[in-house]
């Protein structure tokens, strides 16, 4: 069983997690938004936004699932592996 403060460590983590990917998925709407208005105004040719939209959402999404799915886990045990290192150098 975990103490407090240690569920209060990992909610914090995953907080700051959370609110890491909630500001990259605005910088990444906001960025592309201005991407494609700037290629509308240019005459709209080759739709060259659509290459940085694929490659950084693929960035995104896997960013958001490992925020929102597998990551803390991870965070976590390694957390806790380097945790019981440090315990064991101090007895």
């Amino acid at each position: 069983m975990k103490s407090d403060e240690e569920l209060k460590r990992i909610a914090q983590t995953r907080a700051e997690e959370r609110v890491g990917f909630y500001r990259l998925l605005s910088a990444y709407v906001l960025v592309n938004a201005v991407l494609v208005l700037i290629w509308w105004f240019s005459g709209a040719g080759y739709p060259w936004p659509l290459i940085i939209i694929l490659l950084w959402g693929i960035g995104v999404v896997a960013y958001g699932f490992r925020v929102f799915t597998t990551g803390t886990g991870m965070t976590d045990r390694m957390a806790q592996q380097e945790y019981e290192r440090l315990k064991q150098r101090k007895e």
